[in-house]
Formats: C-alpha cells, structure tokens, sequence
C-alpha cells in the first residue's frame, strides 16, 4: 500500500511537470494531436499506478518520451509553416461570402444542424446574417458577420475614442495587492488616501478596491466585521 501511495504521489507531480512544460491551454483551445497526447500520457500515467510490478522508472520513460516528442514537435510547429499545416492542418471555410460550402462541410463531416448549432453558440442565430466562417484547427467556429449584422463598435460613434487600460484590484479581501499598485506606479500611501474619505483606515476593512478600465477608483466596504 506504501509503495503504490509513493508511486501516485511521483507520478502526479510528473504529469504535474508534464502538462506544464506542454504549455497552457484550455480543452477547447487544444489541437486533436494535443489531445491524443494527453489522453495517452494518463493512459500511462494510469497503468504505472496500477503496476506495481513495473519499475517507476520504466513506467516514467514512454511518459518522458512523448512529454519530449511534444515539446519538439510543438517548437518546430513555431518554426516552420509547413509542418504546422502538415500537423494541425489549415482552418476551413464553412461560410464564404455568405455562401454555405457543401464541399468543406461534407469533407468535416458536418451538416446544417451543425453549423447552426455552433453559430447560436457564437451568438448568431441567423446564418443569413453571416459573412465569413472558419472552421479552426482547435476545432473553434470563427465568424465575421455582415456589415448590416454586426455590433455597434465605438469607432462608429467616435473616431477618436479614449484608450482604455487594464483594470486592477488593488486590494482582495483585506489584503493589499503590492505587485498591483507598483505595476501602476502607486503605493500603499496613495491606497490609503483615496480610502480616506470614505472613513476608512486600514485595507482590512475593505473587501475589494481597485482602478477601472478608465483609471478610476472603486471600492466595496466588507459587510462584516474585520476578523468575522
């Protein structure tokens, strides 16, 4: 029982290291080739825990192998155009100029139930109203819609609109966020003096506080009692 709790405990923070080195990406962003890898890696990692007669270190090398197969076949998809069509192929053309194309759609082997499907999940709910749509390699529905169709953008209204910035939280639940305020060129001073006239006198009595994306200052006031 000792030695198969030590053999999970190795093997998880191996494919801890594993799925970390392959880089992060959520389920729906990965390529099919990515997915076969880390289906085949549990696979393994799975066996090697139910093994106990296989060494560790032979259930670690097909693990390591195809960890290292990965990475190198992933640096030559940043390096080379071909090999990255070659392996994670080219997105396809379902709409094109507003035309459904039968051929792409026979050769993914979808119909028109699935393209409206995806479409309604993309917010289109009227393929008459779409442009373009690609089929990605992650197997993602990109759609531009037509011109009369698509969202009101600020730029209609305003050719000179003001640039935003990236919001921040500057204090979670009491605790001051340090690397937030230098990011932004402040410190805690200067965090204490817009809490100031709220009657505010220590970041523990604040739940969230932070600047928005045009540079303004919020704050939310904890419902309870510091310590409660």
């Amino acid at each position: 029982m000792a030695i198969l709790l030590i053999r999970s405990v190795v093997l998880y923070f191996i494919l801890l290291i594993a799925m970390k080195l392959m880089g992060k990406r959520q389920l729906g962003q990965l390529q099919p080739f990515e997915l076969v890898v880390i289906l085949v890696i549990s696979e393994m990692a799975s066996m090697a825990m139910q093994s106990p007669s296989a060494t560790l270190f032979s259930s670690l090398i097909p693990i390591a192998t195809i960890t290292v197969l990965q990475i190198l076949i992933s640096i030559l998809n940043l390096k080379s155009e071909k090999i990255r069509a070659l392996v994670c192929g080219r997105p396809v053309f379902l709409i094109r100029k507003g035309v459904l194309q039968e051929k792409s759609m026979a050769k993914l082997h979808l119909n028109l139930n699935d393209i409206e499907e995806m479409s309604r999940a993309q917010g289109y709910f009227d393929l008459s109203g779409i442009e373009n749509a690609l089929m990605e390699t992650n197997g993602q529905l990109s759609i531009m819609p037509k011109t009369s169709k698509r969202p009101l953008q600020v730029g209609d209204i305003d050719d000179d609109p003001p640039k935003e910035q990236m919001g921040v939280l500057l204090i979670l639940d009491g605790h001051v966020n340090q690397a937030g305020l230098k990011a932004y060129g402040y410190n805690e001073n200067w965090l204490m003096q817009q809490l100031a006239p709220q009657g505010i006198n220590h970041p523990q009595e604040v739940f969230a506080a932070g600047l928005d994306e045009n540079g303004q200052f919020f704050w939310q006031k904890k419902t309870t009692r510091i310590g409660g």
